[in-house]
Order: C-alpha cells, then structure tokens, then sequence
C-alpha cells in the first residue's frame, strides 16, 4: 500500500456504493476538453437511469459500449462536464500507457447489483 493512502474502515467502504450498470446509450463527446463518451446507464428499478462522461476513447467507441455491464459509484454528487451533467462516476485502471480500461463484472449479473 503507498505510504500516503490513509487506511479505512469497512463502515468507510460501506458509504461508497458500487453498481453495475448497463450501457443503454452512448455518444461521442467532443465538446470535451479531453476526448471522452458521454455514457448512459441503466441501474435497475431501485436507481433508474443515470449519465456518466467518461475519457474512455483509447479502447472503447460508443458502439463498442452499448449492451456491456460495467461498474460505476451511483452515490456521488452529479458533477457539470461542460455541457453534460454527469451523475455517475464510470470505473477504470489504467493500462501501462495510462488510457482507461473499465471495471466490469466476468460473469453476468443482475442490473444494479452492489459491489461489496
């Protein structure tokens, strides 16, 4: 662990709520500063649809994305993206070049389903 990350406590991790969600729709955003696909995702019945900005353009285009499960934090504050209003902050680990590559589940799973 890096010497700087604070340790936290399960209750800690408990407040931050991870979900899988289904692209629905996506787009490309080039109105952004940094190249990115505006992304909207179903969370199931008890979340509903939320809007996510992600700077995913090195792996993924928007057709790529439409139908694939990933995983997103549903319990952030919406942020304003230029023009879009993103409510959901999308997942990702960067590769050794340092582009994006999404979190998501290897098996199926349930829309909305909650990390833990």
């Amino acid at each position: 662990m890096p010497a700087d990350t604070p340790l936290i406590t399960f209750d800690d991790f408990l407040k931050v709520d991870i979900r899988a969600g289904k692209v629905i729709r996506a787009e490309p955003y080039p109105e952004a500063r940094v190249p990115a696909i505006k992304l909207w995702l179903d969370f199931g019945a008890e979340i509903g649809e939320k809007k996510s900005s992600a700077q995913i353009v090195a792996h993924y285009s928007p057709d790529d994305l439409v139908g694939r499960t990933v995983m997103a934090v549903v319990n952030f504050s919406p942020r304003q993206i230029g023009k879009f209003m993103s409510e959901v902050l999308v997942l990702g680990v960067a590769d050794a070049d340092g582009n994006v590559v999404l979190l998501r589940p290897d098996k199926d799973v349930e829309t909305g389903a909650r990390m833990y």
